[in-house]
């Protein structure tokens, strides 16, 4: 289904310009939610359990720690999302320790988290860790469902009276667009028309917008304080006006370029997985570029 064509003459129709249309659906993004049940739809993955790796391969750890396995989607079984590049047949593997992954990321490391991408016709088997060591907190085996759930970011979310100002966390080209835009409440209703958010619940995520967990700071605003951080190796006397404008720059840039490849609680009840990588990488298949950002719930 065409769901931006979709929106865009829904939009239309109720008299908002087509300019106002295109600026807003630029960043209306499309995810797949994939949740247990059996709702009489078809199964697009497992969640849990032990996976199928290609013959031959060892399961993924971290220092001699082997990696709780999260969950493997069939890509050819999963909804056709439009604007999320992901691959059109094979199985996509998740793996995290959340703990040691959550010690290592404040530690400034990207570890205990991995991807594993098998190709369709590849042969595998169901494999047990052939470490001697106990995977910690093996995730609950179920089947996989999924649906498409339109997300918008902060700044442009449906109003929550028990966030305050909805533009405390948007990023400067939201802040703009609202500013600009003489239609915002009613793109953000025709959304809600169009796709009601009463879906039901997700075990895992994949696409949309990155949720943020607790109060600590965004994947995309992590990321831009370390290339502040770069940039001030080379540029020790930028003033700080000149580093809050170009910080800000970067977490919009930053978050027009990356897009969540998988969200996920975890069975560490204060622990949350976050899987990002940039759009250009999961297109060309380059899952060993994706980075993990897991979150701290309290």
């Amino acid at each position: 289904m065409d769901l931006y064509g979709l929106f865009r003459r829904e939009a239309i129709e109720r008299g908002i310009p087509a300019d106002q249309v295109d600026r807003f659906a630029d960043h209306l993004r499309f995810a797949i939610w994939l949740g247990g049940g059996d709702r009489g739809e078809d199964v697009v993955g497992q969640s849990g359990g032990l996976p199928r790796l290609p013959v031959g391969t060892e399961w993924p750890s971290e220092r001699g720690i082997p990696l709780p396995f999260v969950a493997s989607l069939d890509c050819a079984a999963l909804p056709k999302v439009e604007k999320l590049p992901l691959p059109v047949d094979g199985s996509l593997l998740f793996f995290l320790d959340p703990e040691p992954a959550f010690d290592a990321w404040c530690r400034g490391h990207d570890a205990y988290a991995r991807v594993l991408y098998v190709p369709a016709g590849t042969e595998t088997a169901v494999l047990r860790p052939s470490s001697d060591r106990e995977i910690a907190s093996p995730h609950p085996e179920y089947r996989l469902y999924a649906h498409i759930v339109p997300e918008l970011p902060p700044g442009l979310e449906p109003d929550d009276e028990d966030m305050g100002d909805p533009l405390m966390f948007a990023s400067d080209t939201v802040k703009q667009l609202v500013s600009e835009l003489t239609h915002t409440d009613e793109l953000i209703a025709l959304v809600q028309d169009l796709w009601p958010t009463d879906m039901g619940r997700s075990s895992l995520r994949i696409g949309g917008y990155t949720r943020r967990i607790g109060g600590t700071d965004s994947p995309e605003e992590h990321m831009a304080r370390d290339s502040i951080r770069a940039r001030l190796k080379t540029e020790p006397d930028l003033s700080r006006s000149e580093r809050i404008r170009w910080r800000l720059e970067e977490v919009s840039r930053l978050i027009r370029e990356w897009v969540p490849l998988a969200q996920f609680p975890t069975e560490y009840e204060v622990h949350f997985g976050r899987f990002l990588i940039r759009f250009d990488d999961l297109a060309a298949g380059r899952f060993d570029k994706m980075r993990s950002f897991p979150g701290f719930t309290e």
